[in-house]
C-alpha cells in the first residue's frame, strides 16, 4: 500500500464516538463483505497477512501495521480473497460534528485551507485515510482492550471503551506528529499558546518575535492564514473572553478585571468589550447574573 495523500478532518468537540469493534481472522479464500451506505465510519487495522479491499474507485492491499478509514456513505468491497491467514481489527464509530475528506493534491487546496474551515471548533482531529502506523503494537494493545471491554458489565464497558477509543484517536491524530503538520500551522499554534500563557502581561511584536524566533511579519502571515486574524487581534479577543468569564464568576470591579486581563486603560477596555460583545461590561454582568 502506498501512502495516500487523502485525509479526513473531524471538528472537535464533539469527538467521534465509539459504537462497536472486533477482530477478524481471514483464512485463504475468505474476503471482506461488500457494503453500501453502511452509515458509520469503519476503521481497519491489519495485524498480520494482507487484506485486499476497495472503496468506490480506490483499492488497497493492507499489510501488517497499516490502517484504512472507510467512509460511511461510500461503497466498500473485497478486491479479492485473502491469500494467507490475515488478522485485522475493526472499529465502527460515528461523528456528530462536522467532518470532511480532502486530498492534499487537489488543485489549490492545502492543509491550512482545510484546517481553517474547522476553526469554529476548538480543535480539528486529523486522520490520514490510509496509513502505516508508526507504533503498531500500541494500536493492537488498544484494540485488544476495546474488544475485551465488551465482555464487561455494560455500565463499566461504556466508559472503558469510550476512553480507550479516544486514546486510539489521539494516537492516530496526525496533528500530534509534527512531521505531518505544516510549518505554518505549527507556528500559528505556538503563537496561540504563547498568547494564552502570557495574555496578562504586555505582549508586543518585539517580544513575540524574540520568543518564537521568527520575524513578526511571518508570524502574522501564519496566524492570518490559519486563524483568520493577526496575533494582536487574537490577543485582544482572548483577553475579552477571559474578561467575560471573570465578570460572570467573580464580583471583582470592572477596573480590576480590566487590569487582570492585560488592559491598562479601563475606558479603552470598556469600549473594546462593548464593541466586541455588544454590551458594556456592567450590563453584560447584570444580564447573566441578576
Amino acid at each position: 500500500m502506498s501512502e495516500t495523500s487523502e485525509h479526513v478532518y473531524f471538528a472537535a468537540p464533539p469527538l467521534p464516538y465509539y459504537l462497536e469493534s472486533g477482530v477478524t481472522l481471514h483464512q485463504p479464500g475468505d474476503q471482506h463483505p461488500s457494503r453500501k451506505q453502511l452509515g458509520v465510519f469503519d476503521l481497519l487495522i491489519v495485524e498480520s497477512g494482507c487484506l485486499f479491499i476497495g472503496e468506490e474507485e480506490q483499492r488497497w492491499s493492507l499489510t501488517e501495521g497499516q490502517t484504512l478509514l472507510l467512509l460511511p456513505d461510500l461503497y466498500h468491497y473485497s478486491v479479492k480473497p485473502s491469500e494467507e491467514n490475515t488478522v485485522f481489527y475493526w472499529v465502527h464509530f460515528q461523528a456528530v460534528g462536522q467532518w470532511q475528506q480532502s486530498s492534499l493534491e487537489h488543485a489549490n487546496l492545502n492543509h491550512e485551507a482545510h484546517y481553517k474551515r474547522f476553526l469554529t471548533s476548538p480543535y480539528s482531529l486529523h486522520l490520514q485515510k490510509a496509513w502505516t502506523l508508526p507504533y503498531p503494537e500500541q494500536a493492537y494493545r488498544l484494540m485488544r482492550a476495546l474488544n475485551k471491554a465488551g465482555s464487561e458489565r455494560q455500565s463499566s464497558a461504556f466508559w472503558t471503551q469510550q476512553q480507550t477509543f479516544e486514546e486510539l484517536l489521539r494516537m492516530m491524530d496526525l496533528r500530534q506528529n509534527e512531521s505531518y503538520t505544516s510549518p505554518v500551522v505549527t507556528l500559528a499554534e505556538k503563537t496561540e499558546a504563547y498568547i494564552k500563557n502570557n495574555y496578562r502581561t504586555e505582549i508586543t511584536s518585539k517580544t513575540m518575535s524574540e520568543t518564537l524566533n521568527f520575524h513578526y511579519n511571518y508570524i502574522t502571515r501564519c496566524m492570518k492564514q490559519v486563524y483568520g486574524m493577526t496575533p494582536i487581534d487574537y490577543l485582544a479577543k482572548y483577553r475579552l473572553e477571559q474578561a467575560k468569564l471573570l465578570l460572570l464568576k467573580t464580583e471583582w470591579p470592572v477596573a480590576e478585571i480590566a487590569m487582570h486581563v492585560g488592559f491598562e486603560n479601563v475606558p479603552y477596555f470598556s469600549n473594546c468589550f462593548t464593541r466586541q460583545i455588544g454590551l458594556p461590561p456592567t450590563k453584560f454582568r447584570k444580564r447573566y447574573t441578576s
